[in-house]
């Protein structure tokens, strides 16, 4: 990935958590001292880079923040835009995983699997503290996962589910915790076709 493509989804991160669209790379990286999730996102992100000094460099801070936050994603992780980690770790997520865009996770969330054949998660899903997400199931876009939940099997598109093993308990308002959705149409060097937002996203 090169460095342009890199800074759409570091801004996209950024847009999460300030809900400011155009910003300088030396605003965000300033901001990664307040906030521990997108201190983390930053290098990650980065750490992909093409550039071979830039991508280096990036590597190692993200297995030293990382491992200070513990925060364990891997490299090769499949993200979308505006991943949002709330609250710092400890967070796993296996590196089989697939996850969309504005996506918000929480501390103490386990998205794993014994197979590498972990979960796809949908767009603008909201995934509460202490959450598992077992094995290859399907997280569907709009859904809220409450609060200590076990997801063994897939949640439909727009519901919300809590409980060990997860059980819906309702279908209003898809998506009404995510907020400040980032919209594809944005990015400046990544001309990917538009993700949907709910118009809960504000």
């Amino acid at each position: 990935m090169t460095y342009k493509e890199c800074l759409d989804y570091i801004r996209s991160d950024y847009y999460r958590i300030r809900g400011k669209e155009k910003v300088g790379i030396l605003k965000m990286l300033l901001t990664t001292a307040m906030e521990e999730g997108f201190r983390f996102l930053f290098w990650f992100r980065l750490s992909n880079c093409d550039n071979l000094f830039l991508g280096g460099v990036s590597r190692i801070l993200y297995r030293i923040i990382g491992s200070d936050l513990r925060i364990s994603i891997q490299r090769s992780t499949k993200i979308g835009y505006g991943f949002k980690i709330a609250h710092g770790g400890p967070i796993v997520i296996n590196a089989s995983a697939i996850i969309g865009d504005n996506v918000d996770i929480y501390q103490y969330t386990t998205i794993g699997s014994s197979f590498f054949h972990a979960a796809q998660i949908g767009n603008n899903v909201y995934i509460g503290p202490s959450v598992c997400i077992v094995e290859d199931v399907k997280i569907g876009d709009g859904s809220t996962i409450g609060a200590g939940s076990v997801i063994v099997k897939d949640v439909e598109e727009g519901c919300t589910v809590a409980g060990n093993p997860a059980k819906v308990i309702s279908h209003k308002m898809p998506g009404r915790l995510v907020r400040c959705c980032w919209n594809r149409e944005w990015n400046k060097y990544n001309n990917e076709s538009t993700n949907i937002c709910y118009s809960s996203c504000i």
